[in-house]
């Protein structure tokens, strides 16, 4: 069954998400292939085929190596891998769209803030947000990837 389109039959609404994602990734001190990584973990947790390939292609163009994004859905057995700063909001990005399960405890959180303070913490957990906002349309409107066979 085709699915509408949402950003086309919901033009406003696309803006508002569109405000949110402009933030996070323009006017975050959050280095760019730190949002990326974060969209991608939220996408694969989510199970947005169109985000994964999106931001798996973004952390691609940004210098990160196959061998390190293949990784990602295994961080914690790779952990050499990732550097303090990847791992804390790895792990946050976890707890955060996990929340139902998690509650966002309080031992993630000042593991979470140790790494990047207050600040920068709530501009984290607005980039997991705002992934969580997109997948939930991406999954719902099935949106497709481009890749190819």
């Amino acid at each position: 069954m085709d699915r509408a389109v949402w950003f086309q039959a919901s033009p406003e609404g696309a803006k508002a998400v569109g405000v949110l994602h402009h933030f996070v990734t323009r006017s975050t001190r959050l280095p760019s292939l730190l949002t990326h990584l974060v969209f991608l973990r939220v996408s694969q947790i989510n199970g947005c085929a169109h985000c994964i390939d999106i931001h798996s292609r973004d952390l691609l163009a940004e210098g990160m190596s196959v061998e390190k994004l293949v990784l990602v859905p295994a961080w914690h057995e790779a952990q050499y891998l990732f550097s303090e700063q990847e791992r804390a909001a790895l792990a946050w990005s976890e707890e955060v769209t996990r929340v139902s399960e998690t509650h966002a405890s309080d031992e993630a959180y000042a593991a979470a803030l140790a790494v990047f303070g207050e600040k920068d913490l709530v501009e984290l957990t607005l980039t997991i947000a705002a992934m969580n906002a997109i997948n939930r349309m991406g999954i719902s409107f099935r949106m497709r990837p481009r890749a190819r066979a």
